[in-house]
């Protein structure tokens, strides 16, 4: 139980703190802070699989799959939205 109380109050952390940095950010430099988040979210997946390989219950597996699913969906998303974004520069 303390592991799991030391996981939500580490989230809640970087919640807090994402929030913040990222509300503080110029429109300007939005894409190339997508490409940084594309590799923490990479990183974020890699965690969650190690998670599932190791989980030692129910609860651990299901915040696994929670980092897992919104992990990748942030890396996919990001991937999109920097691909729109080149396309703009793209001389047709």
């Amino acid at each position: 139980m303390q592991a799991l109380l030391t996981l939500l109050v580490v989230f809640a952390g970087a919640l807090l703190a994402g929030y913040i940095i990222i509300s503080r950010v110029p429109p300007l430099l939005h894409t190339p802070l997508m490409s940084l988040t594309n590799a923490v979210s990479a990183v974020t997946v890699l965690g969650a699989l190690l998670v599932f390989e190791e989980a030692p219950g129910v609860v651990f597996g299901l915040l696994g799959a929670i980092a897992l699913a919104t992990g990748t969906f942030n890396v996919v998303g990001g991937f999109a939205i920097t691909e729109r974004m080149l396309k703009m520069f793209k001389k047709h």
